[in-house]
């Protein structure tokens, strides 16, 4: 029988994050369900072996999460994303994948079918089984798609002019939110940092920009190598901009776009219009590569009040530290708000810290990038 369904759910999951397991490899089935249940707030309440028995249980149990294999047999993933939500539109899904170009270019199709984000699993059981990177990013993205991940932690945030860190909860649904002043400098250059539901949302931004702004944009993404590159592709076919997954040494010309390339942190260096970028593989930050915070840092030191960034939906709090420093040489931050959002991890984090002169719904942050890149008002 192609669908396993758990027996009975373990003593104190009745809180827990409920996952199904699609995959038509036995053996990644019974490791991604055997590590996702390691996790005392998840529970694997069922596995399937292909698209067509995943809708199937989507049908008899109550789900939050579906970890969605791409390539299976009898029905792909891709074909069963659209009949999952029909059954059950608030489903989240995590695709997972091997790392090919390929299996990158569905996964993109995939968000944009309604998938919420992806993890890139090793290319066998036994390269999963050791892989400690995957095991980890499967797990906190479950948890936080399920609802489990982000609410229950603080997040540490630098007091503006200190070396302190103090933690501070992720904003309640409803608090009120402290916005700061825009700087009263007109942007030179625009920054955006994404994570989780980072695809989409820049899908929807980047057709909303107006073409003719002559400030650069620099965007860094979370995503492994591969993707950005197919990512900066579907973004210059959409927009007909040009957009480039950025590379060592490429100059930075105005209007154009660069995409930060997967496991490599992207920063710019120069002065006046000879500017740079340059790729470094130093440590994670905030378990990120490429990571938004060393990007911000080096714009900091070029742009000072002249730059814009703008955070999106994304999990975790990578950018923080970095808008800090934003605004404290008198730069402006825009954040996604939290309805909008499919995680609101990143822009809570700078929402929670009071950096950001505005937040908006993904639908109004072009028009109010428009405005404040052409010296009007947020």
């Amino acid at each position: 029988m192609s669908l396993a369904t758990a027996s009975t759910p373990r003593a104190g999951k009745a809180t827990a994050v409920k996952v199904l397991v699609v995959d038509d490899s036995a053996v990644v089935r019974g490791l991604t369900r055997r590590f996702l249940e390691e996790n005392p707030n998840i529970d694997v309440v069922a596995t399937a072996s292909n698209g067509q028995n995943a809708v199937e249980a989507v049908k008899k149990h109550d789900l939050d999460v579906i970890v969605l294999d791409i390539e299976m047999p009898v029905m792909d993933g891709l074909t069963a994303i659209p009949l999952i939500l029909a059954e059950k539109p608030r489903l989240k899904i995590v695709m997972s994948s091997t790392l090919s170009k390929a299996n990158a270019s569905v996964s993109l199709k995939a968000l944009s079918a309604g998938a919420s984000d992806y993890v890139t699993k090793p290319t066998s059981g036994s390269s999963i089984q050791g892989s400690d990177e995957f095991k980890r990013d499967l797990i906190t993205k479950v948890l936080t798609l399920g609802g489990a991940g982000e609410a229950a932690n603080a997040v540490l945030v630098r007091r503006p002019g200190t070396k302190m860190s103090v933690a501070m909860p992720i904003l309640k649904p409803g608090a009120p939110i402290s916005l700061r002043k825009p700087s009263i400098v007109s942007p030179r250059a625009i920054a955006i940092g994404s994570s989780t539901g980072g695809p989409q949302a820049l899908d929807v931004v980047f057709d909303g920009l107006d073409k003719t702004l002559p400030q650069p944009i620099l965007v860094t993404q979370h995503m492994p190598a591969t993707f950005t590159q197919i990512l900066a592709d579907h973004i210059a076919r959409d927009t007909g901009r040009t957009v480039s997954e950025a590379t060592d040494g490429q100059p930075v010309k105005p209007g154009e776009i660069y995409i930060a390339p997967g496991d490599y942190h992207m920063v710019i260096e120069g002065r006046g219009d000879a500017l740079t970028i340059r790729l470094m593989q130093t440590e994670r930050e905030n378990y990120c590569r490429p990571s938004v915070d060393p990007m911000l840092r080096s714009l900091v030191e070029i742009y000072g009040p002249a730059l814009l960034t703008v955070i999106l939906t994304g999990m975790g709090h990578d950018g923080l530290a970095g808008c800090q420093l934003v605004v404290e040489n008198g730069g402006t931050v825009i954040g996604q708000d939290e309805t909008s959002s499919v995680v609101w991890g990143m822009p809570g984090a700078v929402a929670a810290a009071g950096v950001c002169a505005a937040v908006k719904p993904l639908d109004l942050i072009a028009q109010t990038v428009n405005s404040f890149a052409k010296g009007g008002q947020l």
